[in-house]
């Protein structure tokens, strides 16, 4: 009779193998970049359209104050909801915090197409009295062919 002897102790591969973890970082990667376009404007709107806009990229910025008028006059800072007539006060606040020299101190309004004027003139007029001086529209750009 002979021994049967197996060399399985020899073939042992020490290496790791990382083509599981890259599959998986480069689904959350598309997953991340699906959302956070989505997470930017937290209130969804239908922008007026025009065909001279200038780019703001301040706007997209983690820090930026954003105000949104819905179309049935409720506004909003940021994915908040208050009253025009806090708005100034809050503003005043975000404001403060913005301490560094070269922060963007501008306040990014978005009112739907709807809005009507005078509302969105009440919500100008409460974020001028936060002291705000540099107040810019964001509009949905067109191509015009």
């Amino acid at each position: 009779m002979a021994i049967a002897k197996r060399d399985e102790g020899k073939k042992v591969n020490s290496n790791i193998n990382v083509t599981p973890m890259v599959d998986v970082m480069l689904v959350l990667l598309i997953i991340f970049m699906v959302i956070t376009p989505m997470l930017n404007n937290k209130v969804q709107l239908d922008l007026p359209k025009v065909t001279a806009a200038v780019i703001m990229e301040n706007a997209n910025k983690e820090d930026a104050v954003t105000v949104a008028i819905t179309r049935d006059g409720k506004v909003f800072l940021g994915a908040d909801q208050v009253s025009v007539s806090d708005l100034g006060g809050k503003i005043s606040d975000l404001m403060a915090k913005k301490t560094d020299t070269g922060a963007d101190k501008s306040v990014y309004l978005r009112a739907d197409i709807r809005t009507p004027y005078g509302r969105v003139m009440d919500t100008i007029d409460a974020i001028r009295t936060a002291g705000v001086s540099q107040l810019n529209l964001l509009t949905d750009n067109t191509v015009s062919e």
